[in-house]
């Protein structure tokens, strides 16, 4: 991206936190909005993280806006077709896309003929949420504390192995960051999915995972398996609250997944600017906090600014780790 074009994307997205009037040039801004349905196009199959808050979002807003919000599940090929769909969308706030780690920060650096820029055809809104990971273990696993892995991993490198979600996931590049910051050589066993990985690590065939918090929380609750840090820089609320975060043993470290909203470039600025403060708005709602933290989830609410910004980072950040280790789709 040139300098005068990093200058004109800079000043696009300051106008969008102050909501100029003046900048408004669409009709569709100057009409009421929203007059008619908005959908939210998210790019996963009902029942994940990102699906169930988006839900939710869509609900609350529902009532906020007087029109109906739709959720419209487009799942499928690591969330790229969705989200090229909502990319073409006609830019006038009646179609945004629920954007994620996997779609908007792990992808530009995974797929080298990626149909989409994040930062360049989407406008970023607000995010949504953090959903923290965890290094959990098999109760017959020798380390109770991150530290004592770390100790047990550098005196024997590569004896150990981590089970993941597959190649290219949170749960993969998440543990490759850790490795990579800790100097450690943990093998990945990728599997198809978080589930048939939790299922060998309860039965004791492999005795290491990073996993979503929402996925592990049951087993870890029963003693089923320990839990050794979180992913995050901060600490979770309950029942999360008793499992350090990594970065009291590595300052600094911090990751996770996440969703937010955004919108097809050329969305009017005041529009964005409006469902950002909307969205915002329900994220600071104690009922609304309630009901994420009892997923194993953090709200996590942003201007449009800080929003581009976070973006930014977590595609610096995967792509480091992509390169680092070399990763591919499905390898």
């Amino acid at each position: 991206m040139t300098g005068n074009l990093k200058r004109r994307r800079a000043l696009g997205l300051a106008a969008t936190a102050m909501a100029a009037p003046s900048m408004i040039r669409s009709a569709a801004a100057q009409a009421a909005w929203p007059a008619k349905p908005v959908r939210f196009i998210v790019p996963f199959p009902p029942g994940q993280a990102a699906d169930i808050f988006a839900r939710l979002m869509a609900e609350k807003l529902t009532d906020v806006w007087k029109q109906q919000v739709i959720v419209e599940n487009k799942a499928g090929g690591s969330g790229i077709p969705a989200t090229e769909y909502a990319k073409n969308a006609p830019p006038d706030g009646y179609t945004l896309m629920v954007v994620s780690s996997g779609t908007f920060g792990v992808n530009p650096s995974l797929f080298p003929n990626l149909p989409y820029r994040p930062l360049v055809d989407f406008l970023p809104i607000s995010n949504i949420f953090l959903v923290p990971l965890v290094i959990v273990a098999h109760p017959s696993f020798p380390a109770n504390t991150l530290a004592e892995l770390i100790a047990l991993a550098r005196k024997e490198p590569g004896k150990y192995s981590y089970a993941s979600a597959g190649p290219g996931t949170s749960q993969h590049l998440s543990m490759e960051l850790f490795k990579l910051k800790a100097g450690l050589d943990i093998v990945h066993v990728p599997y198809k999915g978080s589930g048939p990985a939790m299922a060998d690590l309860l039965g004791g065939h492999i005795k290491l995972m990073m996993d979503s918090t929402a996925a592990a929380l049951g087993p870890i609750s029963d003693g089923r398996i320990k839990a050794l840090a979180l992913t995050t820089a901060r600490r979770a609320a309950p029942p999360l609250d008793k499992i350090p975060p990594i970065a009291d043993t590595l300052p600094g470290f911090d990751a996770a997944g996440w969703s937010g909203l955004a919108a097809p470039a050329r969305t009017p600025l005041e529009i964005v600017a409006k469902v950002s403060r909307d969205l915002q708005a329900l994220l600071k709602d104690p009922e609304i906090i309630r009901q994420i933290e009892q997923k194993a989830a953090m709200p996590a609410p942003g201007s449009p600014i800080q929003f581009a910004e976070f973006i930014k980072k977590e595609i610096d950040t995967w792509g480091e780790v992509v390169r680092a280790t070399g990763t591919k789709p499905g390898t």
